[in-house]
């Protein structure tokens, strides 16, 4: 983690990196650090570099002692972030805080030099946007909610489980997602033309508080936690909204929540504090990390999930310690529940929309069982 200037060295490590841009003729961008200390946000002020007296375009930091930083720089947003020099993607860059005290770095292109090919909506027809501005009373704010039915829903009077999912804007359509789309909508209609139960899929954008809104405690860097409030408007707002407009079986056993990164902390979190209403969930990449009191949450209320409760979890190999935090989580679980969980970790798997799609339909067969 980033730490001031006025915190005591012993046990930490300064690190100054120092930028040339051979790609710019001349240097008027704002460049940025972005990596996995920031939540990967291309435009923190903390870590925004700055053009010395005699040129040098520099960033002094410090960092937990040892710390495995990986990163990109950024002139504030992705797609004005370093690329290769014939405009492809490149590789995080990584170091130890220990061992690099000083650091050059050649930044060969940016991607705003390299103009994206117009992204298409990708939402199949089964897809549809109930309200962009759906209020929420218990934080007197509004949200974009999707919903996915599944195929013969208007015709087969059938009642279907519902899953509630965040990043709503993700999920399902590439013109709306950030880094990529889950393709939830593609994935459901493969599965249940194959004999796999429907489900319908409840998105619910985030926003510019999403760190808030997805976190049940306050933190020094993001301030106030929100996540009670954010629950709840699920539980007391959305959920009955869904039940009464739609064909819905809305028991516990028939209800799911999911999300990943931020996402998946809120899932596991609803789950723990609402397990009469949420059966099921989906905790994909969490970010535990940002979240310490959750472990003993955990040893407190993990008795009341019961062996009619499922959960599965997922995390990438390439997600720092996060299958370490993963694997600590489900061991407090494990001792004070009886509830049915399963959980993948791929070695090769990042923290991204791709990793996340690519294990959904694994989480899906198995949750609908």
């Amino acid at each position: 983690m980033l730490l001031n200037a006025s915190t005591a060295f012993s046990q930490k490590d300064t690190c100054r990196f120092i930028l040339i841009d051979t790609a710019s003729h001349s240097i008027t961008a704002n460049y940025y650090l972005a990596s996995n200390i920031n939540q990967w946000n291309p435009a923190d002020s903390l870590f925004r570099f700055k053009k010395e007296a005699n040129g040098i375009i520099a960033l002094q930091c410090i960092f937990d002692k040892d710390t495995n930083l990986k990163f990109k720089i950024t002139k504030g947003s992705w797609d004005k972030s370093e690329c290769s020099k014939s405009g492809g993607d490149i590789s995080n860059r990584q170091l130890r805080t220990d061992t690099a005290k000083s650091e050059t770095f050649f930044v060969q292109n940016w991607k705003d030099n390299f103009p994206a090919k117009p992204k298409q909506h990708t939402a199949s027809s089964n897809v549809h946007i109930i309200d962009t501005a759906f209020y929420m009373p218990q934080l007197n704010r509004t949200k974009r909610i999707w919903i996915y039915l599944p195929k013969g829903y208007a015709t087969n009077g059938k009642h279907y489980p519902v899953m509630y999912m965040h990043d709503g804007q993700n999920l399902f359509d590439e013109l709306t997602s950030g880094y990529g789309e889950w393709g939830i909508d593609e994935c459901l209609d493969s599965l249940i033309k194959k004999g796999t139960p429907g489900c319908i899929i409840v998105g619910i954008d985030c926003g510019p508080k999403r760190m808030n809104e997805y976190n049940p405690y306050d933190t020094k860097r993001f301030g106030a936690g929100e996540g009670d409030l954010y629950v709840n408007f699920l539980v007391q707002t959305l959920k009955p909204y869904i039940d009464s407009h739609y064909r819905t079986l809305p028991k516990k056993k028939n209800t799911i929540i999911a999300g990943s990164s931020m996402g998946g902390l809120i899932s596991y979190y609803a789950i723990l504090k609402h397990p009469d209403v949420f059966g099921k969930a989906g905790i994909f990449s969490p970010s535990f990390w940002i979240a310490h009191p959750l472990k003993q949450l955990t040893d407190s209320l993990g008795n009341k999930l019961t062996n009619h409760s499922k959960l599965y979890f997922y995390v990438g190999g390439q997600e720092d310690n996060a299958d370490r935090d993963m694997l600590d989580m489900i061991d407090e679980l494990h001792k004070k529940s009886r509830v049915r969980y399963i959980y993948d970790i791929d070695p090769n798997g990042k923290h991204n929309e791709r990793a996340w799609r690519k294990y959904f339909p694994m989480f899906y067969k198995w949750i609908m069982k």
